[in-house]
């Protein structure tokens, strides 16, 4: 019999799990569904679609700070209820521009390059708020329930996406999108508990103090610093990974939208086990478990590089990478953002988080520059296997570092 007790009990948690959930599902189908309308309805060559892919990271790099500076003078779930209705506002408007026959190429990737920006926004405040709303000693069982749930909306959401859009074009199933964020923000409206006051910064007064204090947090702790380092790393590598995954899949493998969604799914039903096991792993060896995990992300991708041969033999290579991947960075993700949630003062909490979006945003963005100028040079396979030994080049990183040592992250630190 399943036990329904801890967050399962707790009202305002259920409204955040459940609202983030939805608007998960939609971001999986919209993500899709906005590549395929710049590649199906748009035609979009090889350097408009490496350009979508930089339009959706540059503003993680421009606001990432900016960000974290707000979020942290902000009441957080605020930040969070106006980024879902800008998002809801943004994506509505390219079904409604392809069904007046006005659709353009700049206005896919203006409202990629907003959204991002609103995503960046989310994404800041709701790491600093979980910890205020589950307490300290539940942000893995909060990281672990929201990534499961996450992983069950992958399953829903790639398993439907490529369907969608050949049901509804590739633009009408953007509006999919556009609904969970509405969805989501009326979900937070059911919050009741009462946020903390922010408490004012007495030692780093002004915007570029605030936002520095961020960095020092960072650059000054070494479990922090090493994690940061092996984001980068990793981020470079899914940044040319990412850019190109569609394309690869729908020109060198040529595989359909529906079968592609399909074989996408596959990694929702992993990344639940990734998630299952990252809430149960709070006695294992955090420094060891993190570097596996990174290694096992690389050499996922790496079976996706290398899938060729008949269509069983490509949707094999393309399920290894889910099958590695997908578990490998939940389990990751989930264990790095409660280390950062438990080592971190709360006062500070947004800008160090801003700080990890930030320098992993520029790694992925130089990623999907570098994407396009590769695939010219050297194909898309190639390429694609230089990005998978990049990623297993980031657990290597982290099993040299401070923290492949760690046995587990204890104190807070502040600013």
């Amino acid at each position: 019999m399943p036990r329904f007790d801890g967050l399962w009990r707790h009202r305002d948690f259920r409204y955040l799990w459940g609202g983030e959930t939805v608007s998960v599902f939609g971001t999986l189908v919209g993500r899709l569904a906005l590549a395929f309308t710049a590649i199906l309805t748009l035609h979009a060559s090889a350097l408009e679609v490496s350009l979508l892919a930089a339009c959706e990271m540059a503003p993680g790099v421009v606001l990432g700070v900016a960000a974290g500076v707000w979020v942290d003078r902000l009441p957080r779930r605020a930040v969070m209820i106006v980024a879902d209705i800008a998002r809801f506002l943004l994506l509505t408007s390219i079904p409604l521009a392809a069904a007046a026959g006005v659709l353009t190429i700049a206005q896919v990737f203006a409202v990629a390059a907003l959204r991002a920006s609103f995503d960046a926004f989310f994404a800041i405040a709701y790491q600093a708020y979980l910890p205020g709303l589950v307490g300290p000693e539940s942000v893995i069982e909060g990281n672990s329930k929201l990534s499961a749930s996450a992983s069950v909306a992958e399953v829903a959401g790639f398993g439907l996406a490529g369907w969608l859009v050949q049901a509804l074009s590739a633009p009408g199933a953007v509006l999919v999108d556009g609904l969970s964020f509405l969805v989501s923000a009326v979900a937070l409206l059911r919050v009741r508990a009462v946020e903390a006051p922010v408490e004012a910064d007495p030692d780093h007064v002004g915007f570029v103090a605030e936002a520095r204090a961020g960095f020092a947090v960072v650059a000054r702790d070494p479990v922090l610093r090493s994690l940061g380092i092996a984001g980068v790393v990793f981020q470079l590598s899914q940044g040319i990974f990412g850019a190109i995954i569609v394309l690869f899949v729908t020109r060198e493998l040529d595989l359909d939208p529906g079968v592609q969604g399909m074989i996408y799914a596959i990694g929702g039903a992993s990344s639940l086990v990734g998630a299952l096991f990252a809430g149960r792993s709070a006695r294992m060896h955090f420094g060891r478990s993190m570097s596996i995990a990174a290694l096992l992300r690389g050499v996922g991708a790496l079976s996706a590089a290398l899938a060729a041969g008949p269509l069983a033999a490509r949707v094999t290579g393309l399920a290894g990478n889910q099958l590695l991947t997908d578990p490998a960075a939940t389990f990751y993700d989930i264990r790095e953002t409660a280390a950062r949630q438990t080592l971190v003062a709360p006062a500070i909490l947004g800008r160090v988080s801003a700080t990890f979006h930030m320098a992993n945003f520029g790694a992925g963005l130089l990623g999907v520059v570098a994407a396009g100028l590769l695939a010219d040079a050297l194909g898309l396979r190639a390429t694609m296997v230089l990005s998978a030994f990049c990623g297993i080049a980031s657990g290597v990183v982290l099993f040299v570092s401070p923290v492949g040592r760690l046995a587990q992250v204890h104190a807070a630190v502040t600013d």
